[in-house]
């Protein structure tokens, strides 16, 4: 029998750096959407450690989904949910409520036009919280040599993808009732953005 699951490196590696900012912002009892779980290794580690009633992991890509099934089947979390088809561009969500929303690693593998319709959707959902980890530009500038390679690898794969102005995120969120946070400093050039509504 064919092992669906997926194995994404960065996952050990900044797993432990995302719970604890996560910590600081889900309260007992929440329930999570994460947006693109992909290999389902953050959903599986993060709905473990943390203290909520449910992740939903979501993604497009049926192989991704393939994937979370196959980690939730080999290593059962009981508040963690059966995985959900969900593009952010697509209305309605198959969900009607969500505590917090989370995007990791989401929105430079992805049009730009998605970073929007995440936070449409997420407005819909009322969530007390946005948390979104990934590369950003600050002041239109990379912050790292590495950063820069990395987006001309991503444009190399799909010209509407890159790594995103984080003035630009923030300017999007506030335009759909979500308001910074935190802004927190991670491993590998990374950034946790943190948003809360209101």
């Amino acid at each position: 029998m064919t092992d669906a699951r997926r194995f994404a490196a960065a996952t050990q590696r900044n797993r432990d750096v995302i719970f604890d900012v996560l910590a600081r912002h889900v309260l007992p009892g929440d329930g999570v959407l994460e947006i693109a779980s992909g290999s389902g290794e953050h959903a599986l580690y993060l709905a473990a450690k943390l203290p909520i009633a449910a992740w939903q992991p979501t993604d497009p890509d049926a192989e991704a989904r393939a994937s979370i099934a196959a980690w939730r089947a080999v290593t059962p979390v009981p508040n963690l949910a059966p995985p959900l088809p969900l593009d952010v561009r697509e209305r309605p969500w198959p969900v009607e409520t969500a505590d917090v929303v989370v995007a990791i690693n989401v929105l430079h593998i992805s049009p730009w036009e998605c970073t929007a319709a995440l936070f449409e959707g997420a407005a819909a959902l009322l969530p007390r919280v946005v948390y979104l980890y990934g590369p950003y530009k600050r002041g239109g500038a990379h912050t790292s040599a590495s950063n820069a390679e990395f987006e001309q690898w991503l444009q190399s794969r799909d010209y509407r993808w890159g790594v995103r102005d984080l003035e630009a995120v923030i300017a999007t969120a506030e335009a759909h009732g979500f308001t910074l946070r935190e802004v927190v400093e991670m491993p590998a050039n990374n950034l946790s953005v943190v948003f809360g509504r209101g």
